[in-house]
């Protein structure tokens, strides 16, 4: 981890505190929201908001596989969620039968990489699982990489069913689908065969991993419930994320049971996609959606937020909180997600006309910076220095 920033004060902007924003300064120390007469960067025209904890990001997955990630893949994951003022990131990393690439070997390969890079990380980056439940023959392994690597999530998908129901109705589609992914369809075929022979063993295989991730303590859940009994069979064994549902229906269906419900920030920004049988917004209307993820695009989480705000859907503190304060609480995460004395120290810093990001400070240090924001940081550099040396 880089070095905090010294002692200081930001001034001058609007701050999002106690839930509403406020003229107020927010002053750092040692990693921490602080209090004290500290030197002062003037950031007036701007928002300071409490960072961005994104619980499931999964556009990196081209760059998770074992040569892009040798090639320095985690630290340009790293740079770009910082540049969106993402601050905490659950970053998906496939343990599937598809392909090589989205195998148990290459998700080890991650994890490894994963580790080596923590020491020099920008932001809080962290790693979730996602897992097909047919994958029955590998649970030790999964189990074992959890635990040695405080994996902070798992999440179920099953890939196989659909996969299998695509190959029987639409064969032409499945072997569009195998091609546009790089596969062969006869190759696509024969693993699917093999993992789909294990469906009688799924159920216990489920249960079993749901006792163990609930004796180490991880959050586990599932992305993309095609209908409700799904919904409701996996949060009877505990899954209690609800990522990405397929319908409205399963969102209510978790709603109603009290699971958190997560969707993609696109479905805000792009509701009249042709296939998608949700309306996100009035899922959030409602109070039936706790927090947005990133999905594949880092971008589109400030970009929703504010599309919500604008809309009258709700204010920019409320669609804020989406983004931060919910979805640190859904992570256990108490020392962030607000701006408040004690607090780690994780700010997203937006220009407040062109509603950009500027800068992200990670635990109390410059994670990302840009534009006038950099003019006026750089106003600080003897300062800076001075306080290095002590």
């Amino acid at each position: 981890m880089f070095a905090s920033l010294p002692p200081i004060r930001l001034t001058g902007a609007m701050a999002l505190r106690e839930g509403e924003f406020q003229a107020r300064t927010v002053a750092l120390a040692h990693g921490r929201i602080s209090a004290g007469p500290f030197p002062d960067i003037d950031l007036s025209g701007y928002l300071i908001l409490p960072g961005i904890v994104d619980l499931h990001h999964s556009g990196a997955l081209r760059q998770i596989t074992p040569g892009a990630i040798s090639d320095g893949g985690i630290a340009h994951i790293d740079q770009e969620a910082a540049a969106h003022g993402v601050t905490t990131r659950a970053v998906t990393v496939p343990w599937s039968w598809e392909r090589p690439a989205a195998g148990p070997d290459a998700a080890k390969i991650t994890a490894d990489c994963w580790r080596q890079h923590r020491s020099r990380a920008l932001i809080d980056l962290q790693l979730q699982l996602r897992t097909d439940p047919h994958m029955v023959e590998s649970a030790d392994a999964l189990v074992q990489l959890v635990r040695d690597h405080a994996i902070a999530q798992v999440l179920f998908q099953d890939l196989a069913s659909a996969t299998r129901e695509l190959r029987h109705c639409e064969p032409a589609e499945y072997a569009r689908w195998c091609w546009r992914n790089g596969l062969r369809p006869m190759d696509t075929s024969a693993a699917l065969d093999q993992v789909l022979a294990q469906k009688d063993r799924v159920p216990r295989h489920l249960c079993h991993l749901a006792e163990i991730f609930d004796d180490i303590g991880v959050l586990y859940g599932s992305i993309g419930d095609p209908d409700a009994e799904t919904r409701e069979h996996l949060s009877m064994i505990g899954a209690r994320l609800c990522v990405d549902p397929a319908t409205s229906q399963v969102a209510g269906a978790a709603y109603a049971v009290g699971d958190p419900v997560l969707l993609s920030a696109d479905q805000v920004l792009h509701p009249h996609v042709a296939d998608q049988k949700l309306d996100a917004v009035d899922l959030i209307r409602s109070g039936h959606c706790d927090a947005l993820v990133s999905g594949a695009h880092s971008a589109s989480l400030v970009q929703a937020v504010f599309h919500l705000a604008h809309q009258g859907v709700m204010s920019l503190a409320e669609a804020w909180a989406l983004i931060s304060t919910r979805p640190a609480a859904i992570q256990r995460l108490p020392d962030r997600g607000e701006i408040a004395h004690g607090r780690r120290a994780d700010l997203t810093i937006i220009h407040a006309e062109t509603q950009m990001v500027e800068a992200t400070i990670s635990a109390g240090h410059l994670a990302y910076l840009s534009g006038e924001a950099a003019n006026r940081f750089m106003g600080l550099r003897g300062d800076l220095g001075s306080h290095a040396a002590e």
